[in-house]
């Protein structure tokens, strides 16, 4: 077992009660993407959602795998570390016999439930969390603040402070994620203390983090930083959000911040660094090999032959600038009349938080503007764009991914869109462009290989596309290359050893400089 510098205790979780003889099919590979068990770190990771869902079908619980970022950023972390996963199963169990079977049900995946009401977990993750801070996190104006939902995001940080606190031991590592669970650093330090227990605290934000006008707009703003700020190491993904952070502690707590990359508050010294978050790339190298893919890609160049895709995939979200993708496309058809029939942009928009009115209204909206579109522009041979709200496979992603030209990514913010890094990897072939948004967090770094632009100007965007399509054979090359390098090295499995080797290293030094 590798040291990372703490005191390394076994897990204290009831045995697995399934066999893998008996395991299904999609547990074989949750296993797989979840890793094995042999030589791993103690650590707990903590999330508001597990990678897991379970459902209740013929009388019996089952789980199915959860898709999202965060799944895919630690699943390179399973290769080298053995860690146990809490957070919300998804449904709501008020029968203490059927929380006992959902419990036994995760345990096998080595994931423990926290059991939330319908109504908390409501308040808690569309009212608060993605009504209120998620909008302020991504510079959105005109947040209206709500105490009842703060009320129900304080209720659901205490319970999963409680949860974790009674089954983390001595030394064990404690990873926090994202947004949903701001305070519960404090809370959990809280309640380890009460218990004789010393374990570090990690916390990583997948979101940007906003300069201090924004931040400022939110009433609570006070009681989150504070909340944070009883981590050991706190997490971010470019420099820009790390400082706006340490700017934040500073004019809002009158934290001293005189040291880089340390914020010194009350008593405690806190670590703030940056850690590039990646994806597996050989999972897209291998995918590719499949005979079924190959069948696939082959079967897609046969239909857009002589046709240049443009390829989107974006969640379903305001913040991906997906109406502006679609007004700076209908520029662009408008620009180059003489591309009709000769060019098509595949639009993927995977549903997400659809009981949340903000996000329904956007679905409407693209649907209104993609009918626009296509009945603009569409001539007997074929319309120019493919609107698909839905999810697809694995499979199809990266068969997609593989005959794509470009790949037209239009965020207005965001963390870092993985989507990036997932183009590239496929792309060892055809050597497609990538058309980045400047406000994506991955453009820190993709800018020198990519196009980039701004994504509310039309005229910037339509730019950016007509010289993707005709870029230079050489140029693409030397584009792709300089990508390819920075997404092979910064994977998934760096950065999650990456940030648990640094949080292992405060603990022993945590009087010493970040």
């Amino acid at each position: 077992m590798k040291d990372f510098g703490v005191v390394i205790v076994p897990f204290l979780f009831s045995p697995r009660s399934t066999s893998r003889q008996s395991w299904t099919p999609e547990k074989k590979e949750f296993k797989s993407r979840m890793g094995s068990h042999e030589s791993r770190q103690n650590l707990i990771i903590v999330s508001n959602r597990l990678p897991l869902s379970i459902k209740r079908v013929n009388g019996a619980y089952q789980s199915s795998i959860s898709s999202g970022g965060l799944v895919t950023a630690l699943s390179g972390l399973t290769k080298s570390t053995q860690f146990r996963w809490f957070g919300w199963p998804g449904i709501e169990v008020k029968d203490s016999k059927e929380r006992e079977e959902v419990v036994k049900s995760l345990d096998e995946h080595d994931a423990t439930p926290i059991f939330l009401d319908k109504g908390l977990a409501h308040e808690h993750y569309n009212m608060f969390s993605n009504r209120i801070l998620w909008p302020i996190l991504h510079y959105q104006s005109g947040v209206i603040y709500e105490d009842g939902p703060w009320q129900a995001y304080r209720r659901v940080n205490e319970l999963f402070a409680d949860a974790v606190a009674d089954a983390a031991e001595p030394g064990t590592l404690i990873w926090v994620h994202d947004y949903h669970l701001m305070l519960l650093p404090e809370l959990l330090r809280n309640r380890l203390q009460e218990r004789n227990k010393s374990c570090a605290i990690g916390f990583f934000l997948h979101t940007p983090f906003p300069a201090g006008d924004f931040w400022r707009a939110l009433p609570v703003k006070r009681h989150l930083i504070e909340g944070l700020l009883s981590s050991d190491l706190i997490g971010f993904h470019t420099d820009e959000y790390k400082q706006n952070f340490i700017d934040t502690c500073a004019s809002n707590l009158g934290a001293r911040t005189e040291i880089p990359n340390q914020i010194q508050y009350k008593n405690r010294l806190v670590c703030a660094g940056r850690f590039i978050v990646g994806i597996d790339p050989q999972k897209f190298a291998d995918t590719l090999q499949k005979p079924e893919v190959q069948d696939r890609i082959k079967t897609l160049e046969d239909r857009y032959k002589g046709v240049k895709v443009i390829l989107g995939i974006d969640r379903l979200d305001y913040i991906k600038g997906l109406t502006q993708k679609l007004k700076g496309f209908d520029s662009f058809l408008d620009d180059h009349p003489e591309l009709r029939n000769k060019v098509v942009l595949i639009q993927v928009a995977v549903p997400s938080r659809e009981d949340v009115k903000e996000y329904q209204d956007l679905e409407t909206e693209l649907c209104t503007l993609a009918g626009k579109i296509n009945g603009k522009h569409a001539t007997p041979e074929g319309t120019p764009l493919l609107y698909m709200h839905r999810s697809v496979p694995f499979t199809e992603l990266t068969a997609l991914y593989s005959v794509a030209d470009v790949c037209l990514l239009t965020s207005t913010r965001d963390g870092m869109n993985l989507v990036s890094f997932e183009y590239v990897a496929c792309q060892d072939k055809k050597k497609g462009v990538l058309v980045l948004s400047e406000f994506a967090g991955s453009a820190t770094f993709m800018r020198d290989g990519s196009i980039p632009f701004h994504p509310a100007n039309t005229t910037e965007m339509s730019e950016a596309l007509y010289a993707a399509l005709n870029l230079e054979p050489e140029e693409r090359q030397r584009k792709h290359e300089f990508l390819r390098d920075f997404v092979n090295t910064h994977t998934s499995a760096k950065w999650g050893q990456t940030f648990t080797e640094k949080l292992a290293e405060r603990c022993r030094q945590r009087k010493k400089p970040c």
